[in-house]
């Protein structure tokens, strides 16, 4: 945070967002499972804003009800512009003295860092009169340019309105500003729309600065990818692509291997310890934590899940919010557990279903074990005490206990409580005819052959 002034943040997202073609507000899409609009303010938040505006037009009341009172909210409309946009705040930051900056809802990876070091440059010794953020991509594009002699800015040029020569500068305009309070808003009230669109440009407050004799200088940021824009499906699929591309760099940079990154997604708050493997083609949901140790095998899908210290997973394995997999636990293939927790040492290795369960340490359920937790209306328990054993293709009728050191065998239906050490056979009589099999073939056979 700056050491002298306080920090407000005006974040734009009045646009459209026709180009997405969705009911859904343009900074609400996801990206690593999380709203965009969300990334960009958990790095605003960590500057601890005294104010935080938020500019909205249509759909407005989908970004109230993502954001809740986080923010003060201004209607910009018609939509005249981006500077026209952040005139609206004016009245939200109305006694406000500090500095000022001004993001964009649909830009959504800007660092912490990155603000800092534009809040650092606007209050230098020479008091710049703003900063912008620029960035030097591969193809410059259609951006706005920047052109500047040693970090101090000479004009600020929208491409349309940009003559071959300036067209030719690759130092860009990301958008991104910073100006104190005190001359944001008297510089905005001067700027003209006589320009190629009709709008009133953000950027044009530069010029009008410069022209005042002001210095305005820009701060470049070495990390193109983090002013990505995002205003069609088509750039949202690009932006996960380069955002969960960055998760696998960093989790195998802190000592995670990733048999075959490409292939291995995250959300924004998984988080994978030193040692942990995971396999191809593994997905990771919002709100998991995995311990050292772990192995996560292929085609496993996680989500809302807390994996303790060398735990095996997979493959084939779901495991749904609330789920706790501890120490030296396993999960097989095509396994599902759901709001249940798996005590240390304990195994399901295949094809079972636990919802809504706690199993203790060092038992074992076997193959096609299911619990059964819902009654239609109710979710109800399922409790198995330590080292008990649960024989495959076993139903446990929820509300139920099995306890420590019981078996239940195979096939049995249990909806009574079973005791420490029990054992619980829940059977139909097996009927025995001998020779029936081989009449009934006969028969059949000769049946068959009659009807040709």
């Amino acid at each position: 945070m700056s050491d002298t002034r306080p920090i407000a943040a005006i974040v734009l997202a009045a646009g459209k967002g026709t180009r997405m073609k969705s009911d859904r507000h343009k900074v609400l899409h996801e990206v690593g499972g999380r709203p965009m609009i969300e990334h960009l303010l958990a790095s605003v938040e960590a500057l601890q804003p005294e104010r935080l505006v938020t500019i909205v037009g249509e759909s407005r009341e989908q970004l109230h009800e993502q954001l809740g009172e986080r923010c003060a909210y201004a209607v910009q409309k018609p939509q005249l512009g981006t500077g026209h946009a952040v005139q609206q705040a004016e009245e939200a930051l109305r006694g406000f003295s500090g500095d000022v900056l001004v993001l964009y809802g649909d830009v959504p990876f800007v660092s912490t860092a990155t603000m800092q070091a534009m809040l650092d440059r606007l209050n230098a010794d020479d008091t710049p009169a703003s900063v912008v953020l620029g960035f030097e991509p591969d193809d410059p594009l259609r951006y706005g340019r920047v052109i500047a002699q040693q970090g101090r800015i000479l004009k600020m040029v929208e491409w349309k309105d940009a003559n071959a020569e300036e067209r030719a500068c690759t130092l860009c305009n990301s958008g991104l500003l910073a100006a104190r309070a005190e001359d944001l808003f008297p510089l905005l009230s001067r700027v003209q729309n006589d320009n190629a669109q009709d709008e009133y440009y953000l950027p044009d407050i530069v010029n009008i600065a410069i022209a005042d004799g002001q210095t305005c200088a820009v701060v470049n940021t070495n990390r193109p990818a983090e002013v990505t824009g995002i205003n069609s499906r088509a750039e949202l699929a690009a932006a996960e692509a380069q955002w969960q591309g960055f998760k696998r760099e960093e989790a195998m940079e802190a000592g995670v291997t990733l048999r075959a990154p490409d292939t291995v997604f995250f959300s924004w708050d998984t988080e994978l310890a030193a040692d942990v493997v995971v396999e191809p083609n593994v997905v990771f949901g919002p709100g998991v934590s995995v311990a050292s140790g772990a192995h996560i095998k292929s085609f496993s899908h996680l989500e809302g899940a807390t994996v303790g210290e060398n735990v095996d997973v997979g493959p084939y394995a779901r495991l749904r919010p609330g789920t706790v997999l501890e120490a030296g636990s396993k999960v097989g293939n095509f396994v599902e557990i759901k709001k249940a927790t798996l005590g240390e040492g304990a195994k399901a290795s295949h094809l079972t279903y636990l919802g809504d369960a706690t199993i203790g340490a060092g038992a074992n359920i076997g193959a096609g074990t299911i619990t059964c937790n819902y009654d239609g209306y109710f979710k109800h328990k399922t409790t198995i005490g330590p080292r008990a054993f649960i024989g495959s293709n076993s139903a446990l009728i929820a509300p139920v206990n099995i306890g420590a050191d019981a078996i239940v065998a195979a096939g049995s239906a249990v909806s009574r409580d079973v005791s420490d050490g029990e054992l619980r056979m829940v059977r139909g009589e097996q009927l025995v005819k001998p020779g029936w099999a081989d009449r009934f073939h006969d028969a059949m056979k000769k049946k068959k052959a009659e009807s040709k």
